[in-house]
This record gives structure tokens, sequence and C-alpha cells, in this order.
């Protein structure tokens, strides 16, 4: 049916709880609304190999760094530590949770981790 989906990051950024900050609101809410007003159709994309995701290179009122979580963390090391923990942990959830009930392998593969 051709529809869009878009993941918002409306949280932490920087770093972990208690290191990073909450995203500013109105960068939130200009996500959003490039998002709805169709403006995120007419950038570039690139991939993250880890949670099989199209990141926008661009966003309109958006800095670009924040496009990208890991150019938000001072500690880049540990930024790439925790992405692979939660792509595991989500791995092994979706494991135990949805290949028992036979999903598709199309879907499957695109499972983070």
């Amino acid at each position: 049916y051709g529809t869009k989906v878009y993941l918002v990051n409306t949280g932490w950024t920087g770093g972990p709880y208690g290191e990073g900050k909450r995203i500013d609101i109105r960068l939130t809410r200009r996500m959003v609304r490039a998002a709805l007003l169709g403006e995120l159709e007419k950038v570039d994309y690139e991939e993250d190999k880890l949670f099989h995701l199209w990141v926008p290179k661009d966003c309109p009122g958006v800095p670009r760094e924040i496009l990208w979580p890991e150019n938000t963390w001072k500690d880049k090391e540990a930024f790439r530590h925790r992405a692979e923990k939660l792509a595991q942990d989500f791995r092994r959830e979706f494991e135990k949770t949805f290949v028992p009930l036979g999903i598709d392998e199309r879907i499957a593969t695109q499972c983070p981790g």
C-alpha cells in the first residue's frame, strides 16, 4: 500500500540516562512535521546496518548530528557497546516470541542484531 513508517527518538541523546539529555521537543516536533509534510521523501538516506533502518542524511530544521545518535555521544565506543547489546536483546526476544509462530523469513532477517 506504500505506507511510510518513521521511527523518531523522543528520548535520550548524547549518552545513557543520567549522562545524556532529553532531545529538545522542538527538534522532535520538527522531525515529525517533516515526516507528515513529505519532506523526508526528498532527502537521501543511509542504512544503519545494525538495526536495519534507513536514516535520513538531512531533515529540514534539524542538526545532522541528531539524526545519527552515535554522533551525539562523546564516548563512541560506549555508544557502540550499548547499541550492540540493545540489538542482541531485541533479537533474543524476537526469536523467543515470533520465531515459534513461523514468522516470514523476509521479516525475520530484518531483525536487529
